[in-house]
């Protein structure tokens, strides 16, 4: 199953006037976003403002309180699902793993969208699932039983996943928690480059800022309040007074010779 391929014009995500509630409090109003290939999004904000919440809802996994959110140009509740899952992809934040399986196998989940019923994976499918695993420096592991793996491991075989989908737009949630300083790096590093060079888009939440403007082009900061969000260019958005208003806390933004860097004030 293909979905068919966009006008190199059309955002790849959009969201007009959009709101979300959790029970009676709400997350967030009035957001306008759109993301446009070759873009990497920080999605910022305190514990519980919102960002799992919101990646969901673009994804069209959740509901909306208010607004609509758009993939390629078309409402997202109009797309048939297979062929949303071969133009956007979602590595949610918590993973469990019920029964054993290897590496792999999970792995080649991710190419499912791109197969047409009853039929298998092929050998196209497993050169993208390994090519995936290379990306992440897992090769080793393919015929690992993803029960014996560590937490960091395991982040890394559900981010190998979501490449070897290979959607256009990959939403995802906290994707370097759980892994090293090292890991973290080579993992923002690639999907900067897949944004670059393959014309894809990424709004990715993080924690930490300092890795979100060295690594992202634009971001997105929540408020935490229900207020309306701010988003922009990286270096516009990450500016010391929305971000010191959305965490409740000062933050000091520090120029150095070759980068900036962000220290609580």
């Amino acid at each position: 199953m293909t979905a068919a391929m966009p006008a190199a014009t059309v955002p790849l995500l959009q969201a007009r006037g959009l709101a979300l509630q959790a029970g009676p409090r709400r997350l967030l109003q009035g957001l306008d976003l759109q993301l446009e290939r070759g873009q990497v999004w920080a999605l910022l904000g305190p514990n519980g403002s919102g960002k799992t919440t919101l990646l969901h809802a673009l994804a069209g996994l959740g509901p909306v309180a208010a607004g609509e959110v758009q993939v390629g140009g078309r409402p997202i509740a109009a797309w048939p699902a297979g062929a949303l899952a071969c133009w956007r992809g979602l590595l949610p934040q918590t993973l469990h793993d019920a029964f054993s399986a290897r590496v792999i196998e999970l792995v080649l989940q991710g190419r499912h969208p791109h197969l047409s019923r009853w039929a298998w994976e092929g050998a196209e499918d497993r050169a993208a699932a390994l090519a995936a695993l290379r990306a992440v420096e897992l090769e080793g592991l393919a015929g690992r039983d993803v029960t014996t793996l560590s937490g960091g491991e395991r982040q890394r075989v559900a981010i190998a996943a979501l490449l070897a989908q290979d959607p256009l737009l990959l939403l995802l949630d906290e994707p370097v928690a759980h892994l090293d300083l090292r890991h973290q790096v080579t993992l923002l590093q690639h999907l900067r480059r897949l944004a670059a060079e393959q014309g894809k888009a990424v709004l990715l939440s993080i924690h930490d800022l300092n890795l979100a403007h060295r690594y992202c082009t634009h971001a997105l900061v929540l408020a935490g309040d229900g207020g309306r969000p701010l988003p922009g260019a990286v270096d516009a958005a990450m500016a010391e007074a929305p971000l010191g208003a959305a965490f409740g806390h000062p933050v000091r933004r520090v120029a150095l010779a070759d980068r900036v860097v962000f220290v609580a004030g």
